[in-house]
C-alpha cells in the first residue's frame, strides 16, 4: 500500500478529519538520515503531522515546523506543501533508548520537556505566519494538540506513532488530526472525547492494514464523509542549482577561496544528504 492521506468530515461537518498513512515517507527519511529507532519515532511522528498539516494549505503554500526540546535528538525540522511532498531531519540521528514504562520508544526523552515547537507558514503572502508553543511532553503529538488550541485556537485531538522493525527499517507509521469546528456542542465533543481514548494506537492499525479511511470509519463510527484523497511522498526540493544560487550569495571573493584552498566545493543538504560537488571549474562560472 502507497502512503496517502484522506480529509473528512464528520458529525454533519461540526468535526473535520485528516488520516494519513507515512510508513514508505519515514523509512524514506530513516534511509537518507540513518536515524536510529528512538530518533526514528521522533521524526517519523513529526513528518507525519506535519504533512497533515500541509494537506490543510492551499496552491503553492507550505509550512516548516521545528520542534526544538532540550534532548539528546536536538531539533527536529520538517516541512510540507500542499501537494503531499514532506521532507525532515533531526540534529542527531543517532539517539536511541530503552524503552518506556508504557513499553514504547522513549520520544520524550530523546526530544526533551522543555524547549518549543515553532509553525512557519508560507502563504504567498508579504509576511509569513508564525506561531510558537513551548513543548509541553516531548511525545510530539501531545505538543501539537496544545499547538493547535493555543496557537490556532481550534480544540484538537492529534496522534502519530510509528512502530520500528529490530533492523531499525520502518515497520509502519501514520496518524490522524481531528478539529472541532465552530458550533459543536459539548455532545459531540464529549462523543468525540471517548472514541479518542478507545482507539488503538494509530500505528498498530497501519501495522494492521488498516487504511486510513478504515481508522476514521473507526473513529467515527462510519459517520464520516471522505472529501478527498492525496498521496504522500518524501520529496526534497534541493538542487545543484539551489546550491549553485546559495554559492553565488557567498561572493566573488568566498569562491576564489574555495578555488585556492580547497579546489572545489562540496555541499550537502541536511534534508536528503544528497551530496553535490562543484569543480574549479564550475566555482570560476559562478564568479561571473
Amino acid at each position: 500500500m502507497k502512503d496517502y492521506l484522506v480529509k473528512a468530515i464528520a458529525f454533519d461537518g461540526k468535526v473535520r478529519a485528516f488520516a494519513i498513512r507515512t510508513t514508505e515517507t519515514v523509512e524514506e527519511a530513516r534511509r537518507r538520515q540513518d536515524t536510529w529507532a528512538t530518533a526514528s519515532a521522533a521524526l517519523g511522528r513529526t513528518i507525519t503531522i506535519t504533512a497533515m498539516m500541509g494537506a490543510m494549505l492551499k496552491g503553492e503554500d507550505s509550512n516548516t515546523i521545528k520542534v526544538q526540546g532540550n534532548g539528546p535528538i536536538g531539533a527536529i525540522i520538517a516541512d510540507a506543501n500542499a501537494k503531499g511532498h514532506v521532507r525532515g531531519y533531526v540534529s542527531n540521528p543517532h539517539v536511541d533508548f530503552e524503552l518506556n514504562d508504557k513499553g514504547k520508544l522513549d520520544v520524550a526523552r530523546a526530544v526533551g520537556t522543555v524547549g518549543s515547537l515553532s509553525v512557519i507558514k508560507d502563504l504567498g503572502l508579504k509576511d509569513y505566519f508564525t506561531g510558537e508553543v513551548p513543548i509541553v511532553s516531548g511525545e510530539i503529538s501531545e505538543d501539537f494538540t496544545y499547538y493547535f488550541a493555543t496557537s490556532e485556537q481550534v480544540p484538537s485531538a492529534v496522534g502519530a506513532g510509528v512502530l520500528v522493525n529490530p533492523d531499525h527499517s520502518i515497520l509502519s507509521a501514520g496518524g490522524f488530526i481531528v478539529q472541532v469546528m465552530p458550533g459543536a456542542d459539548e455532545t459531540v465533543i464529549t462523543r468525540l472525547e471517548e472514541q479518542i481514548q478507545s482507539l488503538p494506537p494509530i500505528s498498530k492499525l497501519i501495522e494492521e492494514g488498516n487504511t486510513p479511511e478504515q481508522i476514521l470509519q473507526r473513529l467515527f463510527d462510519n459517520e464520516v464523509k471522505i472529501l478527498e484523497s492525496m498521496p504522500i511522498e518524501f520529496r526534497c526540493k534541493c538542487s545543484k542549482e539551489r546550491l549553485a544560487n546559495a554559492i553565488i550569495g557567498l561572493g566573488s571573493e568566498e569562491i576564489q577561496n574555495m578555488i585556492d584552498e580547497d579546489h572545489g566545493a562540496e555541499a550537502s543538504c541536511h534534508f536528503c544528504n544528497e551530496t553535490y560537488h562543484f569543480t574549479e571549474a564550475e566555482l570560476e562560472e559562478l564568479k561571473q
